[in-house]
């Protein structure tokens, strides 16, 4: 593997940490949302990463060309039940008096958050110990 090839990973493992921290963002910002009926809750949201590392171009790649790193799959809704609360006073409140709260456990979405935090930094680490390395190699030819 190309040393330039480390870049593209820690690259696609930097963008996917940051969906990451985006999706857990919009889940905090709606764990204390509530809404009239259960399928109308806010649910909580997690993104789907999968490893890549597949040959680019035909039989006749010489190069040896492949593309690698992290792709994401998409984003899943989380399908915990929602929290029925009874609030008979809510102008949100059904016609039994009940609310219906994100399903978001905000310890959990804190640990995802302290986790793609780390992740994203490991891979701006990767980067820079990879530029340091190229660096050095340049100067051994002075």
């Amino acid at each position: 593997m190309s040393m330039f090839k480390i870049f593209d990973v820690a690259g696609s493992g930097m963008a996917a940490q940051s969906l990451r921290l985006n999706t857990v963002a919009s889940n905090l910002a709606n764990a204390d949302s509530v809404s009239g009926t259960p399928e109308g809750a806010y649910r909580a949201k997690e993104p789907l990463f999968s490893a890549v590392q597949r040959a680019l171009g035909g039989a006749n790649n010489a190069e040896g060309d492949s593309s690698v790193g992290v792709q994401v799959k998409g984003v899943t809704e989380s399908q915990a039940d929602v929290q029925a609360r009874y609030e008979p006073g809510n102008p949100m409140a059904d016609g039994n008096g009940y609310v219906y709260g994100s399903n978001v456990n905000p310890i959990d979405e804190l640990v995802n958050m302290i986790s793609a935090s780390r992740s994203y930094q490991n891979n701006v680490e990767v980067m820079n110990t990879t530029k340091q390395l190229m660096l050095k190699t340049l100067d051994l030819g002075k």
